[in-house]
């Protein structure tokens, strides 16, 4: 029988990591520049999941106050581009 921790190491990180590299080709292919804000805001999502499953199979409950500042950080940066997305037009 698999545990929690097998189904998060075999089955939920493969997925997140498989969610980060189409979002990559995302970024990569564009094709206008909210496109690409909207995929960098994706993959620190990705990001704070997979910081956030890894702190879930080690038991690590540091890797969580990790992920917080994480998504404090990210959600500035999405803010900002988005008055700099509003500013340019």
């Amino acid at each position: 029988m698999m545990t929690l921790d097998d189904f998060v190491v075999y089955v939920i990180l493969p997925i997140l990591a498989l969610a980060v590299v189409i979002v990559f080709v995302r970024l990569v292919r564009g094709p206008s520049l909210p496109d690409r804000v909207v995929a960098i805001d994706l993959m620190n999502t990705l990001g704070i999941g997979i910081v956030a499953t890894y702190a879930i199979a080690t038991g690590q409950s540091a890797f969580l106050d990790v992920a917080i500042a994480m998504a404090l950080i990210s959600f500035l940066g999405t803010v900002a581009f988005a008055y700099y997305i509003e500013r340019r037009v």
